[in-house]
């Protein structure tokens, strides 16, 4: 061992150790805080599917790859990261004998081959990974950028260090190769032979390299140890253990987000006829009060942006970012918990600490609160930030918890909202529209719509919904599909005065007790009446009843009526034949499409009637009317108009008929067109109205 090699492994070794100790700290202290959070026994069961979901999802980059060109480049990064551990672990050998490799493998030409294809795509994928930071960096000029708000020196420091890295990995082998020490002929490593005929002949300069690697690489250790909220370096260790924990493991591939989580303490279903509030945790009012796996989603957040860059309340210019909000929770978190770890006795806890435990969870500037109330309020809980998270961060559940406490506890929320919610008490529908008049909407048919209480058979409970029994334009739907079931010979009936509000728009509000009550009493009715399956015509309706009634004990099969009328157009039972003039474009309503990812049926029954042309920002990336998380009852005061924005990218595509699937959209859609001006020109539709005048032509 010669001098350059004494050195070299004296200073790996130093590096290393320091390293090493400062990560374990490290990772101890992420641990201990998200142990911090409550209980949630509903992550273990299932660890089979968790397991097989977790690595199609990080194999297969499943969520990366739906943004192309940034997917790829990530999945080779990732590969590179993985795989071109065992080349660091390799430099550790080279800094104490140039002429040394990794055992076993290391001479094999089919390893010098891999690893040689996955350093020039490592490379290059991590150049274009700094060109898209670069290009999208938020300045004064661009406005807001998905980046806005990241941490960029580390996102760049990152970036950086695995260039570093990769580039000497090239060079220890092209020094491997000038020395004749490589253990591959040319076709195994021909980056590395041709580094090797311009390099010189230096073992020096081979253990010198392989040194500099090492400390790169054991810099980039210690200052992600150092800094424990660098979700952009830790979530390639997080990332694992947050899709392995996810929600839901057992539902389909593509099967949506589902419904909402129940509200939860101490680690059960909260029960409203035991609950004590003194007792009882109701929703969260501190951030230790998420689970665990809450602290963990905020600890796994990669400041990637994809969320904020699909939130229709970023887009609209309102305070929300579900990135932010994730980050703020993150940083309190860690910056709370020397004051949570320290049990009773506090006299030894840091003042940063102290102040950090003083925050309110929610309040504003003045207040100091780590969640100004104005991003808690704007969230429409349409999913977006949910569907696009590479590391199934599960911000509507968190968002949604913030708000129960608000509105159950300290009874903080919009006031125009508490309306809706006295109406859903009283009047059982959020208009407050006389329960008597739930069956208006029959009149001036020319058939008789069967009640459940006649006592007649009938395949399907046509549920109606309060749009659809209340609202004059969600009223056209109710009887265009109505008579289309008619048409087709579809045996169905309806509750009538004996349906109430499915509770979504409470629940989403955060007022769980009103939810519960309205819910129960919905299951009590269905289970008499024996239904067995449900035809919904609004999304909202559609979701809750089929997602999350089950909580309750109810076991029905849910279906959209455009999923119903799609199965009898293609049977043959309806026929349409009239196309539509002007064209057509299609809103995917949220809870109809990224919730539960029914994106053909529409689509199908609308090609049928005419030409079909599609928003850029369609199924899983469409963009919301602004309507849900019960904001239909909640004035928008802050930015642009939601429902603007999208009938702006509807009306770009010259279509003369924007068909929805939802009567919340229905009222938003319909409500921008008007505001436009474009009324006269455009028309805004269900598309079972769609499908009943195509239909009637024939006729």
């Amino acid at each position: 061992m010669g001098t350059v090699q004494i050195v070299t492994t004296v200073l790996a070794a130093a590096i290393t150790l320091v390293a090493v100790v400062l990560a374990v700290r490290a990772v101890r202290t992420m641990v201990s805080v998200i142990r911090l959070g409550q209980p949630d026994p509903t992550r273990f069961p299932d660890k089979g599917t968790r397991a097989k979901r977790m690595l199609v999802e990080t194999v297969g980059h499943t969520r990366m790859l739906k943004w192309s060109v940034v997917g790829a480049a990530h999945w080779f990064v990732m590969v590179a990261f993985i795989v071109l551990s065992l080349l660091v672990l390799e430099a550790y050998f080279e800094v104490v004998d140039p002429q040394d490799g990794l055992p076993v493998v290391g001479g094999w030409a089919l390893y010098g081959l891999v690893t040689e294809l996955i350093g020039v795509f490592g490379l290059a994928g991590i150049l274009v990974l700094i060109a898209i930071r670069l290009a999208n960096r938020p300045t004064r000029a661009k406005g807001r950028s998905r980046f806005t708000g990241s941490t960029m020196w580390q996102g760049y420091f990152v970036e950086w260090v695995i260039v570093g890295v990769l580039i000497c990995g090239f060079l220890i082998r092209g020094f491997k190769a000038a020395t004749g020490h490589l253990e591959w002929p040319t076709w195994a490593a021909p980056v590395s032979h041709a580094l090797g005929d311009v390099l010189p002949a230096s073992e020096a300069g081979l253990s010198i390299t392989a040194a500099v690697k090492i400390v790169i690489s054991m810099t980039w250790l210690i200052m992600i140890a150092l800094n424990v909220t660098m979700g952009v370096a830790w979530h390639r260790f997080a990332a694992f253990f947050n899709i392995f924990f996810k929600r839901d493991p057992g539902r389909p591939a593509g099967s949506g987000l589902g419904g909402l989580r129940p509200m939860m303490s101490a680690g059960k279903p909260l029960d409203f006829e035991q609950a004590d509030p003194d007792k009882d945790q109701f929703g969260v009012a501190a951030v230790e009060q998420f689970t665990w796996k809450g602290l963990l989603d905020f600890t796994t957040c990669t400041e990637c942006g994809r969320c904020q860059s699909q939130c229709p309340a970023w887009n609209t210019g309102k305070p929300l970012s579900p990135k932010l909000l994730v980050l703020s929770l993150r940083d309190h978190a860690y910056a709370k918990a020397p004051y949570l770890l320290a049990g009773d006795d506090h006299s030894k806890v840091d003042a940063l600490a102290l102040a950090e435990s003083q925050r309110p969870l929610i309040g504003g500037a003045e207040e100091q609160g780590v969640i100004d109330p104005d991003v808690l309020w704007s969230c429409t809980t349409c999913g977006a930030c949910v569907e696009q998270c590479p590391v199934d961060i599960e911000h509507v559940d968190h968002i949604v918890d913030m708000r129960r406490y608000q509105v159950l506890i300290e009874s903080n929320f919009p006031s125009e909202a508490g309306i809706m919610l006295r109406n859903l008490e009283s009047k059982g529908n959020p208009w407050g529209a006389p329960p008597n008049t739930r069956e208006d909407w029959t009149k001036g048919l020319d058939f008789e719509v069967p009640r459940v209480t006649d006592g007649g058979e009938f395949e399907y409970l046509f549920w109606v919904g309060c749009a659809g029994a209340f609202e004059d334009r969600a009223k056209k739907t109710t009887r265009a599909v109505a008579t289309l079931l008619q048409q087709a010979g579809v045996s169905f009936a309806i509750l009538g005065e004996g349906e109430t509000c499915t509770g979504d728009p409470a629940r989403r509000l955060g007022n769980e007790f009103v939810f519960q009550m309205l819910a129960q009493q919905n299951v009590e009715t269905l289970t008499e009446a024996g239904v067995t399956k449900i035809v919904a015509s609004c999304p909202h309706c559609f979701n809750t009843l089929g997602n999350e009634y089950s909580q309750l004990g109810l076991k029905v099969e849910v279906v959209h009526h455009t999923q119903l009328l799609a199965e009898l157009v293609a049977s043959g039972k309806l026929t349409p034949v009239q196309p539509v003039d002007g064209g057509i474009t299609y809103h995917d309503p949220c809870y109809l499409g990224r919730h539960n990812r029914v994106f053909t049926p529409p689509r199908e029954i609308l090609q049928n009637a005419g030409a079909l042309t599609e928003m850029p920002r369609n199924s899983e990336r469409s963009f919301c009317c602004g309507a849900g998380g019960a904001r239909m009852w909640m004035e928008e005061r802050i930015g642009k108009r939601i429902n603007t924005e999208r009938v702006e990218e509807a009306l770009a595509t010259g279509a003369k008929t924007i068909a929805v699937g939802c009567p919340f959209c229905y009222t938003m859609i319909g409500d921008g067109v008007t505001g436009k001006g474009a009324a006269d020109e455009v028309e805004v539709v269900d598309v079972a109205t769609v499908l009943l005048r195509s239909v009637k032509a024939e006729a």
